[in-house]
């Protein structure tokens, strides 16, 4: 008989459950009924009121594009920026100002007002070959019209619409961050068929290098430009974030009226419209390129390009002054105006105790003498400083009870005395279990180098030097480690090496922020809490931004800066500048004028292909600030308190640059450049952003001093060219040395009167290996000799 064809189910996986503790869980149908309708009123519920609160938020934004549009905006700025050279410019310029202007429109104004469009606009040009006015007017527009040529020369038989100049400007923008963009084709063929297929090869071509919102849109004919108008009254713009948190004003005309107090200070005087913010008579602004400065009058002028021509606006209540009429004026309190400082005025006295009489230094002599001759017993391993602290009573206790039991457990500290105490006995604690067996192990194998002169003894300087150089030209190949430098032959290392210390851990080893400050730290400013600092003024901001107050201007009003203390020589430049690039003033928050130590996050540029060394002067433009600075680079540890210092900024990767510069609250985008001598101009050296304001923020520079062992012996090794005399291996003895083949260990003694030092390591060294200590010392940024391209120039 065949086999039972029965089907044969997989057992459940319950081996050791019955069934009533399977149906613990579960609850009655009853229960079950009853939580299933409150669950479904519970979710019907919370459905109800998401959709409530999704209804709301639209509503809300709604309110807000309709307050937007309603609000009086000053006009639009449209910069008009050439991909190449080719390009034509003014005639696109002229046709956009003659389709938007009116009949009352003033003749070579580029700002009008259109009846039409409902549109106000200011069409600026960007002069194709000087980068700084590009820049300038880039951080004022509210759109980046990018103008192609379908005209444009051809490389290889292939159309390039952006030249060399215009993508270095395009990558610069991005940094800084775009406004809205569109791009304008020009001098299409006429033929219809051509004209698409032109285009659509520009487009193609140039597309992946603009944002995915950016369209493109042909710019020959008036219909064309019409369309483009009309799209562009319906967008919604978006700027920068960082141009949104400060108010600022292009200025439209520069002007100077002497001042009656000082011949060498006047009154600069800025026209224009007020964007972004609401600006307080008692700020301080920044004008770009000249410094930070008061303000001692604003006027509120009447807007000279108004969309509703026929508006009436009451002549009693304003005071008319040839062509402009003046419809109010604030004057700062000086109770509540923001005080212009820089730097903090340190007291030289501060900290210091009066000078003694003659008496007194009289006395204290005579006593130091009398300590001086007295001999004095001290533990063994005590210095002169920690034997300075040893009373005499505990003296004479301590010396009864331990020179009984062993005469050689002290040493006698006199006044002629000026060596160092042997340690040996004390170091041994720096070594492992590993590094004492083998310290036991070979105890025994002395090596010749412990009882006779070493060869390189009777060497002259001249032959010194010939043997280190023959030494490190076999070793010019290792580039692994940049940071060695030569100890001195004429110096002493303890002399030049003094600031220098060595660290246990890089990352665990405790340093102290606030330990030996230079002088230019006492004429900075510092926070307790940057973070909670900068909330708390933007906070005030925004408060001033949403009440009505007597001391402020609403944004968009067309105002009249009476810029106060102005020198004399920078007021006139700034005219002169004002015919070729905008003038911006731009608003500061509170204590964005005083100096501190600032961090910005930076990479070198593309472009740029010479060094660029540490504590070299560039010109930052951070926002529309600009000053000079001399920065040190470091690494960033996320992991680490200190930070290790790099001489050059290296391309390819992100470093921080840290320097001394104004206060400035983030974000905000960093350009800067580097002033050729005999050159052009300044040229593009490195961009970034602002990352932190932090005085205690520790860079550490490191070097690694190196010998080379002479002989070797198991775990011991002489090694010689680290150091040059044996107090200097004295010195530096505490500190751990290292070999590049892994090998750690530490100095026992000096060898001889040359510097040869006897090492002891965790392994045997191999005659090849190079033996290293690795040393560190706290850097600084350096002051800046100028501060502002203007002022200084």
């Amino acid at each position: 008989m065949g086999k039972s064809r029965s089907q044969i189910n997989k057992a459940h996986k319950t081996r050791y459950s019955s069934k009533s503790s399977r149906n613990e869980h579960k609850a009655p149908l009853k229960a079950k009924a009853k939580i299933s309708k409150s669950e479904r009123g519970v979710a019907e519920g919370s459905r109800a009121v998401r959709h409530q609160c999704n209804k709301k938020l639209r509503e809300q934004k709604r309110e807000l594009l309709l307050k937007e549009k309603k609000a009086a905006s000053p006009p639009r700025v449209i910069v008009l920026f050439g991909l190449s050279a080719s390009v034509d410019l003014d005639s696109l310029a002229d046709d956009l100002l003659r389709l938007l202007s009116g009949e009352g429109s003033r003749a070579g104004s580029s700002t009008v007002a259109s009846s039409e469009y409902r549109l106000r606009v200011t069409v600026l040009k960007a002069p194709h070959g000087d980068f700084l006015s590009c820049m300038a007017r880039a951080k004022v527009a509210d759109l980046i019209a990018f103008v192609a040529s379908a005209n444009s020369s051809h490389e290889e038989s292939a159309p390039f619409y952006i030249d060399s100049f215009g993508s270095h400007c395009l990558s610069l923008f991005k940094e800084m961050g775009l406004p809205s963009t569109v791009v304008l084709i020009r001098d299409l063929p006429a033929e219809q068929k051509i004209r698409n297929d032109v285009k659509k090869m520009c487009i193609s071509s140039i597309a992946s290098k603009f944002p995915e919102d950016c369209k493109f849109y042909p710019a020959d004919t008036k219909d064309e430009l019409h369309k483009f108008a009309w799209q562009f009254k319906e967008q919604r713009l978006t700027v920068p974030h960082w141009r949104n948190q400060r108010p600022f004003l292009m200025a439209e005309q520069v002007d100077m009226v002497a001042n009656d107090c000082s011949q060498e200070k006047c009154t600069l005087l800025l026209t224009g419209y007020l964007r972004a913010r609401s600006l307080s008579v008692n700020q301080l602004v920044h004008v770009s390129g000249a410094g930070d400065f008061q303000l001692c009058k604003i006027e509120v002028l009447r807007d000279p390009f108004p969309l509703n021509s026929r508006k009436v606006v009451d002549v009693m209540e304003s005071d008319e002054v040839g062509d402009v009429e003046i419809l109010g004026a604030l004057v700062p309190d000086p109770l509540k105006q923001e005080p212009l400082i820089f730097e903090n005025v340190p007291d030289p006295l501060a900290g210091e105790q009066t000078h003694p009489t003659e008496e007194e230094m009289a006395e204290a002599f005579r006593k130091r003498k009398q300590e001086l001759l007295r001999k004095k017993t001290v533990p063994q391993g005590t210095s002169e400083y920690q034997a300075e602290w040893i009373l005499d009573g505990e003296d004479e206790e301590d010396s009864d009870s331990e020179n009984d039991d062993d005469d050689d457990d002290g040493m006698v500290l006199d006044e002629i005395e000026t060596g160092f105490p042997g340690q040996e006995d004390t170091n041994n604690s720096d070594l492992d279990g590993d590094q004492m067996s083998l310290n036991l192990r070979d105890s025994d194998a002395e090596t010749e180098a412990d009882s006779m002169m070493m060869e390189g003894e009777n060497f002259t300087r001249e032959q010194i030097e010939d043997e280190i150089r023959k030494i490190k030209a076999a070793h010019a190949e290792d580039e692994e480690f940049p940071d060695e430098v030569d100890t001195p032959l004429d110096i002493p290392a303890r002399k030049r090496f003094a600031k220098y210390r060595g660290l246990k851990s890089f990352r665990t080893s405790s340093w102290d922020p606030k330990e030996s400050l230079p002088p230019e730290y006492a004429r900075i400013f510092a926070f307790g809490n940057f973070a909670r600092t900068q909330k708390n003024v933007f906070a005030k901001a925004l408060e001033m931004e949403e009440e009505s107050r007597d001391d402020c201007v609403r944004a968009s009003s067309y105002v009249k800066l009476h810029v106060n203390e102005v020198p004399v020589g920078v007021a006139s430049k700034l005219c002169m500048t004002a015919m070729g690039a905008p003038i911006v003033a731009c608003g500061l928050l509170q204590h964005e004028s005083k100096m501190s130590v600032s961090h910005f996050s930076i990479k070198k540029h593309d472009s740029y292909s010479d060094p660029i060394k540490s504590k070299e002067e560039l010109l930052f433009h951070v926002g529309f600030r600009q000053f000079f600075a001399r920065p040190i680079f470091s690494a960033d540890n996320m992991n680490s308190d200190k930070h290790k210092m790099e001489r050059f900024l290296h391309p390819g990767r992100f470093c921080m640059a840290s320097i001394y510069a104004p206060i400035s609250f983030r974000p905000l985008p960093l350009i800067a450049l580097k002033i050729v001598e005999g050159g052009s101009g300044p040229v593009v050296a490195a961009v970034g952003t602002l990352r932190s304001i932090d005085p205690d923020r520790i860079i550490l520079k490191k070097i690694i001093l190196s010998g080379f062992p002479h002989r070797v012996s198991k775990v011991k090794a002489s090694v010689r060219y680290m150091f040059h005399n044996p107090d200097d291996v004295r010195w530096f003895k505490p500190i751990e040395v290292w070999s590049k083949c892994g090998r750690r260990g530490r100095i026992k003694e000096p060898v001889g009167t040359h510097g040869v030092m006897k090492c002891i390591l965790n392994g045997v060294l191999q005659q090849h290996d190079t033996v290293c200590m690795t040393l560190y010392k706290r850097v600084y940024p350096k002051w800046p000799e100028r501060r502002f391209p203007i002022s200084d120039a």
